[in-house]
């Protein structure tokens, strides 16, 4: 029998159905019955992070402060691992003409995240493909979803395993205009003796998530999130972060 640990979980923020992710990762978490979860809404009650030996968060608009920046630092540096999905590295500011700014993002947050969200096109079929070799992505080829395609800044020294390409423009966003590269879809970036897991893919939305922009939103979307290849990066993803997968340095 495997000795209890817990996980700190942080889901919410901005334009996005919480309730469904939340669901969704409690309901794989749940298949590991020695992890306990402690459920937060933001980054202001750390003090549970250093009661815990893993960290995931699915947030969007939602950013830690400065001491709550180094409060993740130090506990990723001694050891702790931290899964971080899709908008976690997202600051939004949406202008009265629907415009959409990304202010820049604290260094250390950035440094310690390794990527901020930038844009996305509309959301649309795209493909990611393995980059690097790993047992986190181990047997998983290339696939294509319909999800938003993030477009991000990248910190030097992420181990990229999986990435998709882009070509285009983002006409609601700030950063519009975008040559032909490589975005990372998922990496691990060692910190220290820890290290944070990114997986961008995992949109959702449901018709009351972009409030007070609108009263009602015309669709549903689940996008990632019907895909068996997306819950089992979800639930690799998880083994990872519960030391059944090695951890990888450059």
């Amino acid at each position: 029998m495997r000795a209890l640990r817990r996980v700190l979980l942080i889901v919410g923020g901005l334009y996005h159905d919480f309730d469904f992710v939340r669901l969704q990762l409690l309901s794989h978490l749940a298949r590991r019955e020695h992890l306990r979860v402690d459920l937060r809404h933001d980054y202001s009650d750390l003090d549970a992070l250093s009661r815990c030996d893993a960290l995931i968060t699915y947030t969007c608009g939602v950013m830690p402060d400065g001491a709550q920046t180094q409060a993740l630092a130090d506990w990723v540096a001694g050891g702790g691992r931290w899964l971080a999905l899709h908008g976690t590295n997202s600051l939004l500011v949406i202008q009265p003409d629907g415009k959409v700014l990304t202010p820049a993002m604290d260094p250390l947050l950035f440094d310690l995240l390794g990527s901020q969200f930038l844009a996305h096109p509309a959301p649309g079929r795209y493909r990611i493909r393995p980059v690097s070799p790993h047992p986190l992505t181990q047997g998983i080829d290339a696939f294509f979803l319909e999800d938003e395609h993030y477009l991000q800044r990248h910190a030097e020294g992420n181990i990229v395993l999986l990435a998709s390409e882009f070509e285009g423009e983002t006409a609601l966003f700030e950063t519009r205009h975008w040559p032909r590269g490589q975005h990372q879809s998922c990496y691990i970036r060692p910190r220290g003796a820890g290290a944070v897991l990114y997986l961008t893919p995992g949109h959702a939305r449901g018709r009351h998530d972009m409030q007070p922009l609108t009263d009602a939103y015309p669709f549903v979307e689940r996008r990632a999130w019907v895909l068996p290849v997306f819950h089992d990066l979800i639930a690799r993803s998880i083994a990872w972060l519960d030391r059944d997968l090695p951890e990888m340095t450059p």
